[in-house]
């Protein structure tokens, strides 16, 4: 029948409207900003940089890989990598970004720099009230201003942040135990190469 989808819009539109009189749950608007709706953890706006710990330089991450930069369809990420490198949240020495922009007024929230991180150093935010009065400058948000917690990303994204957390803990712990495998064969090592070694007509 030509039409039935209008007829179908209008009626879904005319049970909301008088159903809100009567049921809290067919009242859809809401009185932004001083009310809002709470956000669905499958949300997705800008890209946000996470930290481990209480600081957000030594925690960061991001290790200035530069791969979201070059993976970026839209081209709106700039890093440029650190000469030396700083001690993580672990205390591993890493190279870390100098600078890390995102140019928001640009950015597509398409999610492939936090598809191809190898660090899950970048997640995407929920955040969408960015109001400003400069749509240059104010559109470009820098290091610090992208720079988020672990704790806020599980507040997000709890479910997504629970398996990233417990894939780098079995990450770090298979690495401790090659470290660990590595450190005892070198001591086993060095303790064979201390015993005397025999001599001319000696024995052992």
């Amino acid at each position: 029948m030509v039409g039935n989808g209008i007829l179908k819009g209008l009626a879904e539109t005319a049970r909301n409207f008088f159903g809100s009189y009567v049921s809290k749950d067919r009242l859809t608007t809401v009185q932004y900003p001083e009310e809002r709706l709470p956000q669905i953890e499958a949300a997705r706006n800008f890209p946000f940089l996470v930290y481990d710990g209480a600081d957000w330089q030594q925690g960061m991450r991001c290790v200035a890989c530069q791969i979201c930069e070059k993976e970026c369809p839209p081209k709106c990420i700039l890093i440029q990598k650190s000469a030396d490198k700083k001690p993580d949240a672990v205390g591993k020495p890493q190279f870390y970004p100098a600078v890390f922009n995102i140019d928001i007024s640009v950015c597509m929230s398409c999610q492939i720099c936090v598809e191809v991180c190898p660090f899950d150093a970048i997640k995407m935010d929920v955040e969408f009230d960015l109001p400003t009065d400069d749509r240059f400058a104010g559109l470009l948000q820098q290091k610090d201003q992208l720079s988020k917690s672990n704790e806020y990303y599980h507040q997000i994204h709890p479910t997504e942040a629970a398996a990233v957390d417990s894939a780098l803990a079995e990450e770090r712990a298979k690495a401790e135990a090659k470290a660990k495998a590595a450190a005892d064969a070198a001591q086993a090592k060095a303790t064979l190469g201390a015993q005397p070694q025999p001599v001319g007509g000696e024995s052992r």
